[in-house]
């Protein structure tokens, strides 16, 4: 249960060895590294219950002076819980040309994750229908590679190029959980047999009736399993309003759409710094694609005068016809909210479905800064070491943006009233030392 954790690791500086040195000039610095490794974490912080968890407590009375102490049972125990666990495999290379004016890394990493920890539904004996426990498996591998050079130096001019790219994926290989329709479609990703460990899932948008109501594939349709995790559409089943959220069935929820991992599958960056004299100017751009971002859930099937609208509703059906040529629902009448008495549903349904994720690629200006170091003959009039300034200006501009945002920031998620997208910073910064 309380296995040993271990690491072995190496590493070749072939370019330290004899026979490298009639190649130095070309290739001056080559290494090689790995390494391998089972390591162990505790998990969240919350579960502890390997042994059961009770705490103290004072019941309440009606009067003071007949107060007693009590003890809660705030976790059952459970014997074969344990710590998180992880294989891991390093590979890495680095390498630096012509006297290093050139340097390039590369590194590889592949990972399985077991003994995962995580609810599961149980039958309730003891009095935990959900308890924490070790229940899934995940396996993950990617890589990153840098490369930085050197493209002008002089005695007063010099300009450095810095580009990384990282690439990663995982899958959720094995999940002993329950999760509802409701589970899949809402919050920032959840996990799947099958799947990315954070991803998201959609209500299959279908289109507009002829009202201008949103229209969906529910659960009624049937799915035939054709190969293992495989399933295949055998007769469909369109509703405004008959979405189930609560569903767990298996087979009752292969109606939902896939729509992507909530996790960038690939960031990097870019950045040229230029020095010139005194004088230095750095452009730093970031960048991510491979995710996926769930708009904001507007619509409704009623309103009030404290509903802001977004910009999505100036493009909302208003005549017939106009289903042919918008995916954005009519903002629903007194009278089709009294004849269909669970529109809430559709609407609802309408914010966790296909027509509402949009791509979370985007590049993006983070920083733009210029400084200028003042020469000696200034510090030395002013009598100080060194003296220096700086302006400085980050998250300018998106260079690009999924359109379907309408301005939202992709990096933006709204987790609180109180959440704000990410800021533009402006900063003049004055050093002098003596």
């Amino acid at each position: 249960r309380w296995l040993p954790t271990w690491n072995i690791s190496g590493a070749w500086n072939i370019s330290d060895e004899p026979f490298w040195r009639p190649l130095q000039d070309a290739v001056s610095h080559l290494s090689l590294k790995a390494s391998y490794s089972l390591t162990a974490d505790r998990g969240p912080s919350s579960v502890t219950n390997s042994t059961v968890v009770i705490y103290s407590h004072t019941p309440w009375r009606p009067f003071a002076n007949i107060r007693e102490t009590a003890l809660d049972i705030s976790q059952l125990a459970n014997s074969e819980l344990t710590y998180e666990k992880k294989h891991e495999l390093n590979l890495g290379l680095e390498a630096g040309f012509i006297d290093n004016r050139i340097n390039f890394a590369f590194d590889w990493y592949t990972r399985q994750n077991f003994d995962l920890i995580g609810p599961i539904n149980t039958s309730g004996v003891g009095g935990e229908v959900v308890k924490m426990g070790n229940v899934a498996e995940m396996k993950s591998n990617g890589f990153e590679v840098s490369l930085t050079t050197q493209n002008v130096k002089t005695r007063d001019f010099s300009w450095t190029t810095n580009v990384i790219y990282s690439h990663a994926r995982n899958e959720v290989t094995k999940l002993e959980n329950t999760s509802r329709v409701i589970d899949l479609i809402t919050g920032s990703g959840f996990a799947k047999e099958g799947y990315p460990v954070r991803s998201i899932f959609s209500i299959p948008f279908i289109g507009l009736n002829e009202e201008g109501l949103p229209t969906f594939r529910d659960q009624e349709a049937v799915y035939e399993q054709v190969a293992h995790g495989q399933w295949e559409l055998k007769e469909d089943h369109i509703s405004v309003s008959d979405i189930y959220f609560q569903t767990s069935d298996p087979e009752k929820m292969q109606f939902l759409a896939y729509s992507g991992s909530a996790d960038p599958t690939d960031v990097g960056s870019l950045g040229n710094v230029f020095t010139w004299k005194g004088l230095r100017l750095n452009v730093f751009i970031t960048y991510s694609f491979g995710n996926v971002i769930r708009l904001d859930p507007v619509f409704a099937s009623t309103y009030n005068d404290l509903d802001s609208m977004p910009k999505e509703f100036n493009n909302r059906w208003t005549v017939p016809g106009d289903e042919l040529i918008t995916d954005v629902p009519v903002i629903a009448s007194r009278i089709q909210n009294r004849t269909n008495t669970e529109l809430a549903f559709a609407y609802n349904a309408y914010n966790y479905s296909t027509a509402r994720i949009a791509r979370g690629d985007f590049v993006r200006m983070k920083e733009i800064s210029l400084g200028y170091d003042f020469p000696k003959s200034v510090t030395n009039a002013l009598h100080v070491g060194s003296l220096s300034l700086k302006v400085q200006a980050t998250n300018l501009f998106l260079l690009y943006a999924d359109k379907k945002l309408n301005g939202q920031d992709p990096e933006f998620f709204n987790t609180g009233g109180v959440a704000v997208p990410v800021p533009k910073q402006f900063t003049v910064t004055f050093k002098f030392g003596f």
